[in-house]
């Protein structure tokens, strides 16, 4: 079975944290994640979670940690299991949010409850907790 490893960055400012809309026409289109994307070979997986997080947002950052990661059988049932790894960050610098228009089309601060309300792949769901 092939695998493929998505790294993502929990950017928080204050009790918030950033959140992205999956834009019209790509893969799990109008829902919400965190800014993240899939490993390059041989790419450590918190370099990936750092790039990404510029690529989609602009946003300079740097892992301060693990938060969670979680495996899954790929939802379009071809033979590929999924491994996500969530990093805590901190912004190294200050600027305002710049979206890729190609990934996502929409960015909001929210508290976890906030979050839990909104369309969630269920790797981010069961990163929130219950309601």
């Amino acid at each position: 079975m092939k695998e493929k490893n998505l790294a993502y960055c929990w950017i928080p400012r204050g009790e918030r944290v950033l959140f992205l809309r999956r834009t019209a026409g790509v893969f799990r289109a109008g829902e919400w994640e965190l800014p993240g994307g899939t490993a390059e070979p041989g790419e450590p997986f918190e370099t990936t979670a750092v790039r990404e997080a510029v690529e989609e947002t602009g946003l300079r950052v740097r892992v301060t940690g693990e938060l969670a990661r979680d495996s899954w059988p790929d939802i379009a049932g071809r033979d590929l299991r999924i491994h996500a790894f969530v990093y805590t960050t901190e912004e190294t610098g200050t600027g305002e949010v710049v979206l890729n228009p190609a990934e996502h089309d929409d960015f909001a601060w929210l508290t976890p409850a906030e979050a839990r309300e909104l369309p969630l792949p269920d790797h981010f769901r069961r990163l929130l907790g219950p309601s």
